[in-house]
């Protein structure tokens, strides 16, 4: 297939919800990419969007992450005939700012309304969803919460409840300076030092107060609401999420599939799940972030 240049040209609406289109050049590699701020919920969502299929897809990034930072490879590669692909940037990440990202104990809850408004300001019927860390929490929330309104989830490194073992794992990544540079730079780059660092520090806190929860709870007692398929993908040197996370959720979604995967504890997002899985994915009917992109 051939790819041809474009450009994205600005785009602006008076009185509408769209209120700016970023304007871009992307390389003959990749196909139209459109990127807007839509006014959701008393802020204004940014969003990428590519891809013509019937099948929507919303992609949510994790801990400190937007939709350029960690879903890049699914961008170009996921199926455009096939899909809609919108990747978000929840308020406080990404260029979803203002306002600045706070954690109050509903922020996933929060979010989970946040993407859901969005898709349907944009005038989707049903969704697919593809939830990495954090975003997984908001799939299981959304999918819980919203059924009618999600087709399809795939979740990695996710979490639904928090240990003194977990506490003790996200203190250890609160002082960004001691990060490998390969992980921090595109965030620093996104935010500039200081609101990455101070985020980070506002994010550890905040995830600390669900273990002050019975049981530690952020979502479990939403998993037995979950009706869509579902596949729960876990890296096997996770070196945030235990595998016990994934055991959990998938004990607790009915029907729900699991598939371990191995790579390193430097790639935890998807981009580095194998060929194989990625066509397991396929084969058992799921939303796919490799290049075939089957449902």
């Amino acid at each position: 297939m051939e790819f041809k240049p474009f450009i994205v040209q600005t785009k602006e609406t008076q009185g509408g919800n769209v209120i700016c289109f970023r304007p871009q050049t992307l390389s003959r590699q990749s196909t139209s990419v459109t990127s807007a701020k839509v006014a959701v919920n008393g802020v204004h969502l940014h969003y990428q969007q590519t891809g013509e299929g019937e099948h929507a897809v919303l992609l949510l990034p994790g801990m400190l992450g937007s939709g350029e930072t960690d879903f890049g490879p699914q961008i170009k590669n996921l199926n455009k005939k096939l899909f809609t692909v919108v990747a978000w940037d929840p308020r406080g990440y990404g260029h979803s700012r203002p306002p600045d990202r706070d954690f109050p104990v509903d922020v996933f809850e929060r979010d989970a309304k946040d993407a859901v408004d969005l898709m349907k300001m944009l005038k989707f019927k049903k969704v697919s969803l593809l939830g990495w860390s954090d975003g997984g929490i908001t799939s299981l929330i959304a999918a819980a919460k919203y059924p009618s309104f999600i087709s399809k989830m795939v979740i990695w490194g996710a979490n639904a409840y928090v240990t003194n073992e977990d506490e003790k794992i996200y203190q250890g990544i609160r002082d960004v300076s001691k990060w490998s540079e390969k992980i921090r730079k595109p965030l620093e780059t996104l935010y500039g030092y200081d609101y990455f660092a101070k985020t980070c520090e506002k994010w550890v806190d905040g995830i600390k107060q669900f273990k002050h929860l019975p049981d530690g709870n952020i979502c479990g007692h939403l998993l037995p609401l979950v009706q869509c398929p579902t596949l729960i993908v876990h890296g096997e040197k996770d070196p945030l999420v235990p595998r016990s996370h994934a055991d959990f959720i998938h004990k607790h979604v009915r029907g729900s599939q699991t598939q371990v995967v191995y790579f390193g504890p430097q790639k935890r997002k998807v981009d580095s799940l194998s060929t194989k899985v990625l066509l397991r994915f396929s084969a058992a009917g799921y939303v796919t972030t490799g290049k075939q992109g089957c449902i």
